[in-house]
């Protein structure tokens, strides 16, 4: 599928748009994180990760990325279902959140770099060990380019951007081909086992084609990577960005979708067994899933 024509303007009015929405998600009390702490980036620069570990041993490591503008704290119905998995997370703070006290001194595309440096910092902290990357939105580029897409490199970046400790990606909604960012060909290059989700109102404009295959934008990670490197597509029936307001947007007045996000946890969670742990019993599970029909469209290529 060709890229929608979407520039530098448009990103950053739909950027724009996610952050005046996330100023009221915000206003949303949500538990605080079992734990957080600081790591220092390049040029001495603060980022703050928030922790959720499972009871008793963990069973996989997940580093995440929130989407623009938004937190980690948003992302909890995400990370219940992970944490009942026995799955450990790690989310930093990125700097375009409304949440991160120097969003200003990030405008526009300059998060862009920071995003990937808290990832490499975050990555050189836990060490040489196999994790999955995740993430939602604009963290699921983060986490697909983690997992080897090979997203456009920011002004002033050095070395690699894929991360070799990353086994797997589990993408929820990955923003649409952007020129400035990533483009079909670049996300055709994802290296590892993935899995891409999006819902059929999954459309946000300035970030997807406003019509009413604008949603099909956010699959086109799965559907540019090469077959036969266990790369799932997951489309759900009814799905907007934002599971009507259960993550990132707690302030949307619903109904919350959480059948849907149930669906999508138990997938993902199945996805990590398989192929973050290399559990064969789970891969098939899994591939007993697939179906090319709604409500939970599951492919594989």
């Amino acid at each position: 599928m060709a890229g929608f024509p979407i520039n530098r303007r448009g990103l950053l009015v739909g950027a724009g748009a996610l952050v005046a929405s996330a100023r009221l998600g915000a206003m949303a009390a949500r538990p605080a994180a079992e734990r957080q702490f600081t790591l220092t980036g390049p040029g001495g620069r603060e980022i703050r990760v928030s922790e959720w570990k499972p009871r008793g041993k963990a069973k996989a490591l997940v580093l995440f990325s929130h989407g623009a503008a938004s937190s980690p704290r948003f992302y909890e119905a995400i990370f219940g279902p992970w944490l009942a998995a026995g799955f450990h997370i790690l989310a930093p703070l990125h700097v375009d959140s409304i949440e991160h006290p120097r969003t200003k001194d990030y405008p526009g595309l300059a998060s862009w770099k920071a995003r990937l440096e808290d990832m490499r910092v975050l990555s050189a902290h836990v060490g040489k060990r196999p994790w999955i990357a995740a993430g939602h939105s604009y963290g699921g580029l983060v986490a697909l380019t983690m997992g080897g897409a090979a997203a456009v490199p920011p002004q002033g970046w050095s070395g690699p951007m894929r991360d070799p400790n990353a086994r797997a990606v589990v993408a929820y909604s990955p923003p649409a081909p952007i020129p400035v960012l990533c483009t079909a060909e670049g996300y055709g290059k994802i290296a590892v086992p993935a899995v891409v989700q999006t819902g059929t109102k999954d459309i946000v404009p300035g970030i997807t084609s406003t019509d009413g295959d604008g949603w099909r934008g956010h699959l086109v990670p799965y559907e540019a990577a090469a077959p036969g490197g266990n790369r799932y597509g997951l489309v759900l029936e009814g799905v907007d960005h934002y599971f009507g307001g259960a993550i990132c947007r707690y302030d949307l007045p619903g109904p919350k979708q959480l059948d849907r996000l149930a669906d999508a946890a138990r997938i993902s969670a199945l996805f990590v067994d398989a192929y973050g742990r290399g559990e064969k019993a789970a891969a098939k599970r899994l591939d007993a899933m697939l179906t090319d029909r709604l409500p939970v469209m599951l492919l594989r290529k």
